[in-house]
């Protein structure tokens, strides 16, 4: 314990009394008051009070700043979690976009593939469609003459006037090898005009 000093009791209450000021912490369970001095003995007993309060009040602050503490770790923690859940998310999302674009190529391939097939298949059927007319063409003319010579040989050989017989033959031979030139030059047309090339 330390005995006061007359000079450091009334620099004390002086300095309480002016200022407010009080002696605090452990240093006040060293003061001891002069024998018989009610006033610094008063003193003292205030200065325990205003500790103890000030004590309480940091001992709050302390608890207060701890739980605040506490919920800031605790929000953190859900923050890192909702992080965590975001990264994956878009780790996902990533994927499912590669495999969309890896969809639609593929797609963009089978459909080019199908033009593909489509455009020879109508090439194809064109072709035959052109080759059957051209056969059924010759066909027509081929038969035409034939028949044609043939009516006109029976007339030789009948001794039948052939002047007539005659002249049209040749007439028809003529007017069969325009029109087949005429419908050939046709579907060749047709086939070149419709080709992209």
């Amino acid at each position: 314990m330390i005995e006061v000093t007359k000079h450091i009791r009334d620099v004390l209450l002086n300095v309480a009394k002016k200022k407010r000021v009080y002696v605090e912490g452990n240093f006040l369970k060293l003061l001891k008051s002069p024998q018989g001095d009610v006033e610094f003995e008063e003193y003292l007993n205030i200065c325990k009070e205003k500790d103890t309060t000030a004590r309480k009040k940091r001992l709050q602050v302390t608890k207060q700043v701890q739980n605040q503490n506490k919920e800031l770790v605790k929000k953190q923690e859900e923050t890192d979690a909702l992080m965590e859940e975001l990264q994956i998310a878009l780790e996902s999302a990533k994927e499912s976009e590669e495999v969309a674009n890896q969809l639609r190529e593929e797609a963009e391939k089978g459909m080019g593939k199908a033009l593909e097939d489509l455009e020879l298949m109508q090439k194809k059927t064109q072709f035959e469609l052109i080759s059957t007319i051209v056969r059924v063409a010759l066909v027509v003319i081929i038969g035409v003459g034939l028949i044609t010579t043939l009516m006109y040989g029976i007339a030789l050989t009948t001794g039948a006037d052939t002047q007539i017989i005659g002249s049209t033959w040749s007439n028809m031979f003529g007017i069969l090898l325009t029109n087949a030139f005429s419908i050939v030059g046709t579907i060749m047309g047709v086939k070149y005009a419709t080709e992209k090339d």
